[in-house]
């Protein structure tokens, strides 16, 4: 019996871009109840060959996606799993190796490595769409049917920087390669690549502090001020914003503040201004909640979430992110009198909500973040009688 055991040795978290590296291991064992009855044939074995390749599923719920995605045909192994869903995009193959023999208690590694394109779509999973990509792992025992094995990992857009002419346009404004400290002694120049220069401006776009203000009203006055100080994050990070109470006219009682997903599904059949809209609204992947009654100022804290994916824009859908804010007003005057030794609050209250949505923009961090924050990954094996 031949056992198949592999692994992802740079992590199971990519840039789109950046090259994954997977151990394939091929180890000759003896199956516990044929231990004292083995022959001659079972003291060798061999495999007629072995592939591996990156595939990009991608799968809908019900009717809700454009049926006219563009589907890849596979140039060595036929997927015809119907639950991972159709495969949009695929590397060659690469043949690990031909006619292996391997004796018994003995093991054959094999490496393989490649690159994802830098504009492959990212791993989602969306209320209409889902992409996920996995490692193809196909051997042959000769005389025998095809394996395979599936290795899953997640895939993090570079976008909104998806265009190469864009992308050098964008470069060429930077000054950040100045200010770094040179070597005179060095005769080696550093050579950006795409990937390097897409990570250079989502630091510098993440990096930098623009603080925006907000005067929140209704129709019966102001409610109050918010202040965010920047408006792109990476994931993992903290939105952070203030909120003043003191210039406002009407009394808050309560806010609440959710990180929502907008995920708008094209529609090739029609045109550009009739794409069906199916961002799941009520989704809410992180929230903040105060009652701010008495309160002046109040400051918002919002953890971004690791697993979600950021903003990215390819040709079946889009995801975009928004602040969801609930503003629970009142025009009661709830403060007590001075004069009064004791004070009730009031069993009822007249209140009006008042809703107000802000974009904000999320963008891919470092796969290593991700990783620390992880459990690590196992090996995925598979047995071949």
């Amino acid at each position: 019996m031949i056992e198949l055991s592999a692994k992802l040795t740079t992590g199971t978290v990519y840039l789109a871009g950046e090259a994954l590296e997977c151990c394939i291991t091929f180890c000759h064992t003896t199956q516990p109840e044929h231990r004292n009855s083995q022959s001659h044939s079972d003291i060798l074995e061999n495999l007629a060959w072995a592939s591996a390749q990156i595939h990009c599923f991608y799968s809908t719920s019900g009717n809700s996606a454009d049926k006219s995605v563009t589907v890849e045909k596979t140039t060595a192994l036929e997927v015809t799993s119907c639950d991972i869903g159709d495969v949009v995009f695929h590397t060659k193959p690469k043949i690990l190796f031909c006619d292996l023999t391997i004796p018994l208690g003995e093991s054959k590694t094999f490496w393989y490595r490649e690159s994802l394109p830098i504009e492959a779509a990212p791993s989602y999973r969306g209320t209409a769409v889902k992409y996920s990509y996995k490692i193809t792992i196909a051997t042959q025992k000769v005389g025998s049917h095809i394996k395979m094995v599936r290795i899953p990992f997640r895939v993090l857009p570079i976008s909104p920087i998806m265009n190469m002419q864009d992308l050098a346009a964008l470069c060429g404004n930077e000054t950040t390669e100045e200010l770094q400290p040179t070597n005179p002694f060095s005769e080696e120049r550093k050579v950006e690549t795409p990937l390097t220069m897409a990570l250079q401006i989502l630091q510098n776009l993440t990096a930098r502090r623009s603080p925006n203000s907000y005067m929140i009203t209704n129709t019966r006055g102001k409610v109050g001020r918010f202040c965010l100080f920047k408006s792109a994050y990476k994931l993992g990070e903290d939105i952070v914003g203030t909120f003043d109470f003191s210039v406002g006219t009407v009394r808050c009682m309560q806010v609440s503040v959710s990180l929502q997903p907008e995920e708008i599904v094209k529609s090739h059949n029609a045109t550009k201004n009739m794409s069906k809209d199916t961002s799941s609204r009520s989704m809410t992947v992180a929230r903040y909640h105060e009652v701010t009654l008495g309160l002046t100022h109040s400051e918002l804290i919002l953890p971004i979430p690791l697993h979600i994916t950021p903003a990215f824009d390819v040709n079946e859908v889009s995801l975009r992110w928004r602040l969801h804010f609930e503003f629970v007003t009142t025009n009661e005057n709830l403060s007590p009198n001075p004069d009064e030794m004791d004070w009730n609050a009031p069993l009822n209250v007249p209140i009006e909500t008042m809703v107000w949505n802000l974009p904000v923009k999320i963008y891919s961090t470092l796969p290593k973040q991700i990783t620390q924050h992880s459990v690590g990954s196992d090996a995925y094996t598979l047995c071949i009688k």
